[in-house]
């Protein structure tokens, strides 16, 4: 009869000598850094390591623990990559991906009265980011698009775009996030304006008047719930909640209505008929402060890349294990189709984090080195 215990002690025994193996096995990789650090190789060595896991999955006995050699190699190799990419930071060597990981601190974006451009009209909540943000009293222009911001600031007509990234009930704004990739302007700062959705009608309008009704899609969906008490209304999409507001205005029709902030209804001359419509304490939209040049303020703690990788098994955990295994807090991933590449992904992540510390510089080296692309969307 088999005895648990006597079989506990053998796998004891067996760890402790896979542990000392494994040690050795890392020291002969420094070995391998300092020869790849004084001959000028790349660490990654993709056919070395396609031999490795031939060699030693031939060496199994079943196909279950052949899975299982080739998961625990791919590993031990993924952990010899991340000790060789700190070595090499403590050398100081520098190769391509530290070019893309090269960003200058700076003390504060607000300072010498910058030119901020903005997506929509006066009143959006978009100008309410600029003000909460710059100031009420900032130089701030706004356009059409955001692409049309991207622009300003890429051609240098604006020195930062705000832009809506996010909103904690309808989520990720995906064309900000493809525009991010698309144009070479960076995130420098984030900050969050809370949502709350009015009714607006001319000065001589009662809700009892309202016929119609003006908002974007999003702010019509957020109201359901009101809205729903007034099925007779007509609901008309706009692109912008100010541009919404200000339609109401010009047509100065009390049976016309418009969804937008308490600020915009001020802006345009409408009368409040109804606050906080959109029944939500939590619906917030966070904003990105946008730039042309790679900085990061002195006080930055978040990081966002993105990054793209090859369509196989295990490629997105191979990334992540770089953030996890420098200690590194990811607060937030997503992903978006790559144009013209069916059924592939580009990747968004945030982590906490500076460019200057080691720990963020050497999890991005093995990302960038790994990845088949990566950029730095910005340190703020």
């Amino acid at each position: 009869m088999l005895d648990l215990s006597k079989i506990r002690d053998d796998i004891d025994a067996t760890d402790k000598e896979i542990v000392a193996l494994f040690e050795k096995r890392m020291k002969l990789c420094e070995d391998v850094a300092e020869y790849k650090i004084e001959n000028g190789k790349e660490v990654l060595d993709v056919t070395r390591e396609k031999q490795k896991l031939d060699k030693v999955t031939g060496l199994t006995h079943n196909s279950f623990n052949r899975k299982c050699v080739e998961e625990l190699f791919k590993q031990l190799m993924a952990m010899s990559r991340k000790k060789q990419y700190q070595l090499l930071a403590e050398h100081n060597i520098k190769d391509r991906i530290d070019e893309v990981i090269s960003f200058n601190q700076i003390d504060d974006i607000t300072a010498g009265n910058p030119k901020v451009v903005y997506q929509g009209l006066p009143g959006a909540y978009a100008h309410d980011a600029v003000c909460q943000y710059f100031g009420e009293e900032c130089d701030m222009h706004y356009v059409e698009s955001w692409r049309d911001a991207m622009e300003e600031v890429r051609d240098g007509k604006a020195d930062y775009a705000v832009l809506p990234i996010e909103n904690s009930t309808a989520g990720i704004v995906s064309q900000v996030y493809d525009l991010l990739v698309e144009y070479d302007n960076y995130i420098v700062a984030e900050t969050f304006v809370k949502v709350e959705h009015a009714l607006l009608g001319t000065s001589d309008a009662a809700i009892e008047d309202i016929e119609r009704v003006y908002s974007h899609p999003q702010s019509l969906m957020q109201s359901a719930k009101f809205l729903e008490e007034h099925r007779e209304w007509q609901q008309i999409s706009l692109s912008n909640n100010a541009v919404s507001a200000k339609k109401v205005a010009d047509d100065n029709d009390k049976s016309k209505a418009a969804i937008a902030s308490v600020r915009a209804g001020k802006l345009y001359g409408l009368k409040v008929l109804k606050e906080k419509i959109n029944y939500s304490d939590v619906n917030t939209t966070r904003f990105v402060i946008v730039g042309k040049n790679k900085e990061y303020q002195k006080d930055a703690s978040k990081v966002s890349i993105c990054f793209e990788l090859a369509h196989e098994s295990g490629s997105l955990y191979d990334m992540l294990s770089h953030v996890i295994f420098n200690n590194l807090n990811m607060t937030s991933i997503e992903s978006r189709p790559i144009e013209d590449r069916k059924w592939e992904y580009r990747f968004f992540v945030d982590f906490e984090g500076k460019l200057g510390e080691a720990a963020v510089r050497n999890a991005l080296k093995g990302i960038g080195v790994e990845a088949l692309k990566l950029k730095i969307l910005g340190n703020y």
